[in-house]
């Protein structure tokens, strides 16, 4: 008996331990750039790549090494002496590590000859800078990145916002490399950054925006459904468009636990540490059982093998819609990872964007 006591509280402190660890690794600012791929060999106009599955992804890619970028095509050939995919543009890359980025632009708005301004938006702790880029419109899109990204997300789809008018607002947000860190030096999982959104929302307002379209991807969506739920400026929102969106933490938690093997039983021990760390309240963000109080028409695509953020959360969230007086759109995208359904097919994606923002009656 004595033995079996302490084999219990030697197991209840070691889940006790792993449970806070995953608290730890949630809330860390700190970020770091791996080269999990190994370039092979180069030239012709393509790239010969160590398989993987990430390697294998269809679509268009950039190809990220320590000193260049280069932006990659379809698989041409899949065999034992690796995978060859088109090289599109950019330089030829090494032999060597590298890996497939889902961003195949740098740096900013230049690259797809757009005409942006560095400007800094003032939010609550300090100045976060934002790219500004012009347009004719009045309605404008503000696009904010997921936990860990940085403004080159919005690169993707810039351009197919800027053809329907809307000037565009490509934000950072408090514990990004350029802005403000938080006080306590914690991501809030969109407890707090939806403040700088808020300040985002303003100064557009200030430059003579009328109308806004929130573009968020992953932990972005969260950001914009805390700003629904608690600003006095969400009125001004008329529509969303979500990619692979984070609208359920637990379910997003238990899945990332799944792939780390740690059992679902220890997810509420985190979700408890960080509650107790940085005070969030995690009911608040299940946005099918607690939706925001403004709800304004919303395009919501995942891709079905994302392994970050489940595709099931958008799925029941798009399948509660109408009982939530909540207009949303759903597109799933197969084949590809987390925040990827733009690289699968830039064409199909950028169309199904444009439908839906005419249908909502956003743009002409």
């Amino acid at each position: 008996m004595v033995g079996l006591g302490i084999g219990a509280g030697a197991g209840l402190g070691l889940g006790l331990g792993i449970g806070t660890h995953y608290a730890t690794v949630l809330l860390d600012t700190r970020r770091s750039v791996l080269y999990p791929e190994r370039v092979l060999g180069a030239g012709e106009g393509t790239v010969t790549l160590a398989r993987s599955r990430l390697v294998l992804q269809p679509g268009v890619w950039g190809l990220r090494w320590s000193e260049g970028l280069a932006v990659l095509g379809p698989v041409l050939r899949d065999d034992k002496r690796g995978v060859v995919r088109r090289l599109l543009s950019g330089p030829v890359p090494p032999v060597g590590p590298a890996v497939v980025d889902a961003g195949p632009y740098d740096p900013d708005p230049g690259a797809h000859g757009l005409a942006f301004d560095e400007v800094v938006v003032d939010t609550p702790i300090g100045p976060a800078p934002a790219w500004e880029v012009p347009a004719a419109g009045t309605t404008w899109a503000i696009a904010i990145h997921g936990r860990g990204g940085t403004r080159r997300e919005a690169l993707r789809i810039l351009p197919a916002l800027h053809a329907l008018g809307l000037p565009q607002l490509v934000v950072s947000y408090r514990n990004d490399p350029e802005a403000p860190p938080s006080p306590d030096g914690f991501f809030h999982l969109g407890d707090t950054e939806w403040e700088d959104l808020e300040a985002a929302v303003r100064y557009a307002a200030s430059r003579g925006a009328q109308r806004i379209v929130l573009v968020g991807w992953s932990m972005g969506a969260a950001i914009c459904g805390a700003f629904l739920d608690r600003s006095a400026e969400a009125h001004l929102v008329d529509a969303m468009v979500w990619d692979a969106p984070l609208v359920d933490w637990r379910a997003c938690l238990r899945l990332q636990a799944a792939n780390r093997l740690v059992p679902p039983a220890l997810v509420p021990l985190a979700t408890a540490t960080a509650t107790r760390r940085i005070g969030i309240d995690f009911d608040r963000f299940d946005l099918r059982r607690t939706p925001p109080k403004h709800r304004p028409p919303t395009f919501i695509v995942h891709s079905g093998p994302d392994t970050a953020v489940p595709a099931s959360s958008s799925r029941a969230l798009a399948a509660a819609g109408r009982a939530l007086d909540w207009p949303i759109r759903y597109l799933e995208v197969p084949g590809v990872e987390h925040t990827a359904a733009w690289n699968a097919d830039p064409e199909r994606y950028e169309q199904a964007v444009t439908t839906f923002l005419r249908d909502a009656g956003v743009v002409a």
